[in-house]
């Protein structure tokens, strides 16, 4: 076991994704389910996410989301990555994560995003525009104010003034910069663009200002990461998502994950633009049997300094993801079976 994975937190984002042939509710109540046995595998959080008329995501509300995970859940940590903060009313997102902490005291974490809509549909349908996350830096001093009392409004947010939720910022684009001036942990991806995530990583610890919600910085990589017997089935765990990405990228729209097996059949066509970025879904991520995995996640760790690693695997087997789960618990030390 390598004292440097031992010594790293492990935990999950799940997006709720759709599968054919599985409606909207299943993938809700997929991600509960799945939140109950990584709670019993030792992982040290579950995530949710906020995306809004995807056809491939069924996660459109994450606070309330996260009631329910917390609620059939006991000890693992239960938040959102994130909410983003440009959809709503600071104030609102305040009230929500109050009444979470409330319910469910010392178990709830508040990840935060600046991303408006997937499509401008969807921005006029929230009535946002893109240039508003613009204002993330502004809307995130206003949403801590409300946990202080130190709001200009004279309003107070209930329940929420006086309790502590762990705010963190999801670092895309500018997201680094403030998660290190406002002094907060950064969540930052994807393994893809290891480069480019290091330089990231680099410029907030050397930006970051402590601040009474963190006193050092505090840094989550995420990405995706697969684990198998062999590893040519821990590459078929990606291959939906890749080709859901390469449609995305070349139809607009993100659709359900198809299983592996129609996308590895004859019958399945694409183009060369298509294949093109389907190939590049397929790159970059951490993915083979224990042993490789362990190896790349000791580098990653190393190169890094993370002290945190959110995984943010989706597959259309769920069998298989389960048991990629089960085997990165065994990696990561979190269970001795």
């Amino acid at each position: 076991m390598s004292s440097v994975i031992e010594a790293t937190r492990f935990s999950v984002l799940d997006r709720s994704r759709t599968r054919e042939g599985h409606d909207g509710p299943e993938a809700l109540r997929d991600t509960v389910r799945l939140a109950k046995e990584l709670e019993e595998l030792g992982y040290h959080r579950l995530w949710v996410s906020e995306h809004h008329a995807v056809p491939g995501v069924a996660g459109s509300a994450p606070t309330v989301l996260a009631a329910a995970v917390a609620a059939a859940t006991r000890t693992i940590r239960v938040g959102t990555g994130g909410v983003m903060l440009p959809n709503h009313q600071p104030l609102i997102v305040a009230e929500q994560f109050g009444v979470l902490e409330s319910l469910f005291p010392g178990r709830i974490d508040m990840g935060l995003g600046r991303s408006v809509g997937f499509t401008d549909g969807v921005r006029r349908a929230l009535g946002r525009d893109k240039h508003d996350a613009d204002d993330f830096a502004a809307q995130l001093t206003e949403l801590l104010g409300w946990f202080a009392g130190t709001s200009d409004t004279g309003a107070h947010a209930r329940p929420t003034e006086g309790l502590s939720v762990p705010p963190f910022v999801l670092a895309m684009g500018e997201g680094a910069t403030i998660a290190a001036e406002a002094g907060l942990p950064m969540v930052i991806g994807d393994l893809r663009s290891r480069e480019k995530m290091l330089r990231g990583i680099e410029h907030y610890r050397a930006s970051f200002r402590p601040s009474a919600w963190s006193s050092e910085p505090y840094v989550v990589v995420s990405g995706t990461i697969a684990v198998a017997e062999t590893p040519e089935e821990a590459r078929r765990l990606l291959i939906p998502e890749a080709w859901s990405m390469a449609y995305s990228r070349t139809h607009g729209t993100f659709p359900p994950l198809p299983p592996a097996e129609r996308i590895e059949s004859p019958a399945t066509t694409m183009t060369d633009k298509e294949r093109g970025f389907y190939e590049q879904g397929l790159a970059g991520h951490i993915h083979g049997t224990e042993e490789q995995v362990a190896d790349e996640l000791e580098t990653l760790i190393k190169e890094s300094g993370a002290q945190e690693v959110l995984v943010t695997t989706s597959t259309y087997d769920r069998q298989g993801l389960r048991d990629s789960f089960r085997r990165l618990a065994r990696v990561a030390g979190l269970t001795a079976t």
